[in-house]
Parts: structure tokens; C-alpha cells; sequence
């Protein structure tokens, strides 16, 4: 058969054309959620941009009503400053031992002479400031002194009287049995200390000295306290006959000799020396004065 031979298979369509996305390129959204969402925008404009900051806020105040509600107060500012107290006042603890002292006289008392001490301070003992060389070689005993507000006393003066007192050798340190040492109100209020020398007019000295029985007349010995009696220290007793520079040196060697551990002692015999442990203030029981430890 003559003519041109054909081929009876159809001829394939051509593809549509896809465009290859590139590798990293996102891929925008399409469908529902896209549509949804230009809506929205083209619907609100710049308002579908303030909802979401404006529910947001709404949140963070709802938040700050709930931890600070109306009415109440913010905790107020500490102040930095604060008043210091003096540092020369110092409580006293508790004493930790029965109290010590004369008893008050049985027989009746010269009158003191005129306006030689005050009767009765200020109730309030301030530490005299200042502090001492170590007097002795043996184990150290530190001390404060103090003197009753009010009364008119040289806290100074009063302070190295006891301080030259305890420093001489004839006193509680004798012979290396032990050293002492004035410390100051900085000490005193640290508590590095082992007792106190106090100076108490006697309208006070019950106060210092509760239960002892001073009669206002006697000095005593109460916890770690010396106290010194102001009426004493200033006209002695009748059986010193005016020697008060030597009852002085006595009394405080005899309350401090309490705070040591010392008890009292009688008068050894007529004519011998007294000890200084005597109740010498209630009479020398025909003891002579003495006002040493080791005289």
C-alpha cells in the first residue's frame, strides 16, 4: 500500500510550568487561616494591632490590684540615722552571788557634817571613762568605775583613788597573787570586764544593794559590784577619828575583797591590826585601823 506511514499513539500534552521554591525561603500561608487573618486586618486596620497591647495591659494592672489593693499602705523607709545611747551608762546584770555588806549600826550615828555629801543623787551610775597600766604580775583582774549622776563627785579623782588603791602592793596583788587594770566605758559596754567600783550616795544604796540591810550607812558588796556608800567615803566612821584618807583606801579593799570571794573576819586581839575583812565601819572591837590586805 503506497503512502506515508503514521503514528496512531496520541501525541502527549505539555506540563504546566511549576516554579521550584528555593531551599531557606518560607513558604507563606495559604488556605483558610490566611484568609481568616487578612480579613481580620483589612476589617479593624490599626485597631487589630492595639487589641492585643491593650489586653496585655489590662492584664498587668488586674495583676497589680491583686498584690496592692486600695487602701493599703506601703512598709515605710527605714531610717539610717539612729540615736546612739551614752555610751558611759551601762546596765547592770543580774548579780550572780548573794550580796555582801555591813549591816547598819546598832548604836546612834554622829550626825555627818554639813553639806559634805549629797543625800540622795540621781539614781543613775555613769561609768568614768579612761583606763590604767596593769598593776601586779599575776592573773588579771579588769574593773570599771562609776559614780552616781547628781552627787557632785569628781568621777576622775574618785576613779584613780581606786585605781592607786588596788594598784598598791600591799593590796589584793601582793606578792604576784594577782594583777589589776582600770578599763573604760567602751569595755564596760562590751562586758570585758570582772566587776565594778561604784560610788552611791545613801538615799540610793538600798537600790544598789536590795536586801542587805545598808541602812543607808553602810557600803555592800551586790553581784560583781563594789558599791561604795557616799557618806562613808566622804566623813569615814566615828573609830577612824577623822582619818578619812585611810578609811577610804579600807573601804575599798574590803568591798572589793568581797567580789574576790572574801568573807568576813573578826578582830584577831586586842591592840593587833584589824583585817581588812573586819566590819571595821560597825567598830574596830579593840583592833587598831588597818586598811590593807598585806600590810
Amino acid at each position: 500500500m503506497g503512502g506515508r506511514l503514521t503514528d496512531d499513539r496520541p501525541t502527549p500534552r505539555p506540563e504546566p510550568l511549576v516554579a521550584r521554591r528555593e531551599p531557606g525561603v518560607p513558604v507563606r500561608p495559604r488556605g483558610p487561616e490566611r484568609s481568616r487573618l487578612r480579613r481580620f486586618v483589612r476589617r479593624y486596620g490599626w485597631r487589630a494591632y492595639a487589641i492585643p497591647f491593650l489586653t496585655v495591659a489590662t492584664l498587668v494592672v488586674l495583676g497589680d490590684l491583686a498584690l496592692h489593693p486600695p487602701g493599703s499602705t506601703a512598709e515605710p523607709a527605714r531610717s539610717t540615722t539612729e540615736a546612739a545611747p551614752a555610751p558611759s551608762v551601762v546596765p547592770t546584770p543580774p548579780p550572780t552571788a548573794p550580796a555582801e555588806g555591813d549591816a547598819g549600826p546598832t548604836a546612834t550615828v554622829p550626825p555627818a557634817v554639813a553639806d559634805s555629801y549629797v543625800e540622795q543623787g540621781g539614781g543613775t551610775l555613769s561609768v568614768v571613762d579612761g583606763s590604767s597600766e596593769v598593776y601586779g604580775t599575776g592573773p588579771l583582774e579588769r574593773f570599771v568605775v562609776e559614780v552616781e549622776d547628781g552627787i557632785g563627785v569628781d568621777g576622775a579623782a574618785f576613779a584613780d583613788a581606786v585605781t592607786a588603791t588596788l594598784g598598791d602592793p600591799r593590796s589584793w596583788g601582793s606578792g604576784g597573787r594577782m594583777s589589776f587594770q582600770r578599763v573604760g566605758a567602751a569595755e564596760a559596754a562590751a562586758g570585758q570586764y570582772d566587776f565594778r567600783v561604784s560610788l552611791v550616795s545613801p538615799g540610793n544604796m538600798e537600790r544598789y544593794c536590795p536586801g542587805v540591810g545598808t541602812g543607808g550607812y553602810t557600803s555592800c558588796r551586790y553581784g560583781e559590784r563594789a558599791v561604795i556608800n557616799l557618806a562613808r567615803w566622804a566623813t569615814a566612821v566615828p573609830d577612824y577619828q577623822g582619818d578619812v584618807a585611810t578609811y577610804r583606801l579600807y573601804v575599798v579593799n574590803h568591798e572589793v575583797g568581797h567580789v574576790l570571794g572574801n568573807g568576813h573576819k573578826p578582830c584577831p586581839g586586842a591592840g593587833q591590826p584589824a583585817p581588812v575583812m573586819q566590819q571595821q565601819t560597825l567598830g574596830l572591837e579593840g583592833c587598831t585601823k588597818n586598811a590593807w590586805p598585806f600590810p
